[in-house]
């Protein structure tokens, strides 16, 4: 591979306030906002749009 330059992945960003993702949180950057995304799917603040169904868990 001499001569060839590789692309490198993008770094993750942190999905609640978009510092770098660290790997012992990932895709969170801290513990802090692992806990707050927790907190917004408990609290109701994050829904899916409708019931699942048996054919959304079917794979094509």
């Amino acid at each position: 591979m001499t001569g060839q330059i590789v692309p490198s992945m993008p770094k993750p960003k942190c999905p609640q306030c978009g510092k770098p993702a660290t790997p012992e949180a990932l895709p969170f950057c801290s513990p802090r906002c692992q806990a707050l995304d927790l907190n917004r799917w408990l609290s109701g603040a994050y829904v899916l749009p409708r019931p699942i169904t048996p054919d959304d868990e079917t794979e094509e």
